[in-house]
């Protein structure tokens, strides 16, 4: 089943081809980073409902945006060598079937959140799915070297909805969530560009490496490297974090921001080599903070047991 994404088109199930269009694992670190904001929004367990459903909702509109983005992108997705095997370019889908799916799940997704969150919540998620599909994907895209940057705040809604979710407004912990993956997005986006820039250039979209070079885009990449290790040191002071445990995330953040700064360092010196390293390493940098701070809120609500 593994390698079934990779058969030809005849041959691979149906549900996959839809599937594939929700990004799965672009949506399980959305959603995972979603859950953490919900376990991280109150001192005692949020009830068992929002999560589930609050997250089942989260992800299917985070899903029926990343299908709009095929349905949007697919005639850039059929030239660039990255995309042309998404469900569109390769003719497994047709755009009134992917339509019909993006709304169904999308629609799903907010049915849910009204039932069991909030209003404000649900606003929120059909607001980011908007800034996705829409202002990113219709308009900046296409048009800005820093379409990923503005757009960006889409990608970075998350954490702060599963925090509404639960609480029903917005708080600064909420808040700071939203600014690290927000800071970390171009990082981590312009890692893979500068990968892809030839890609980019046929397809026509002007990604950094494409209008300014790949040397300026490696060191912007820094830039955003320093800025999120700054960012992330931020929990303990603002009392996101608190107690012994606090220490051990930031000591856990400054390690890990420490360990991204030093990839983005390679990648200016080396962008051919270390591209993709870094790229990489920056989702293994984000997990780990969100895993981080969980981990650091119930060792806090356990030493505070005894």
């Amino acid at each position: 089943m593994a390698n079934e994404l990779s058969l030809p088109a005849g041959r691979r199930a149906p549900w996959r081809n839809y599937l594939e269009l929700t990004k799965p694992r672009v949506v399980a670190l959305m959603l995972f980073t979603a859950v953490v904001g919900m376990l991280l929004a109150s001192p005692v367990a949020p009830p068992w409902a929002v999560l589930a459903f609050g997250s089942a909702g989260i992800a299917l509109v985070a899903g029926s945006a990343a299908a709009l983005n095929h349905l949007v992108d697919q005639r850039i997705d059929a030239v660039m060598a990255r995309t042309r095997g998404r469900p569109l370019p390769r003719g497994a889908l047709g755009t009134p079937q992917v339509a019909l799916f993006a709304a169904a799940i999308g629609l799903a997704g907010t049915a849910l959140l009204l039932v069991f969150t909030n209003p404000l919540c649900a606003a929120l998620t059909v607001g980011s799915l908007i800034g996705y599909a829409g202002v990113y994907s219709l308009f900046l895209k296409h048009r800005t070297p820093q379409n990923i940057v503005i757009g960006g705040a889409a990608g970075a809604a998350p954490p702060l909805l599963g925090w509404v979710a639960v609480s029903g407004h917005i708080d600064p912990g909420a808040l700071l969530l939203f600014l690290v993956i927000f800071v970390w997005t171009p990082a981590h986006f312009w890692a893979l560009a500068i990968h892809r820039r030839d890609d980019y250039a046929r397809a026509g979209v002007p990604m950094l490496p494409v209008t300014h070079g790949v040397p300026f885009t490696a060191a912007r990449v820094l830039q955003y490297a320093l800025a999120l290790l700054a960012l992330t040191l931020l929990p303990l002071p603002i009392g996101l974090v608190g107690g012994p445990g606090g220490w051990l995330y930031t000591l856990g953040a400054a390690g890990f921001g420490g360990r991204f700064v030093w990839y983005a360092w390679r990648l200016r010196q080396d962008p051919a080599r270390w591209a993709m390293p870094t790229f990489r390493f920056s989702i293994v940098d984000l997990f780990a903070l969100f895993a981080l701070l969980l981990a650091e809120h119930y060792l806090t609500l356990a030493l505070a047991a005894l």
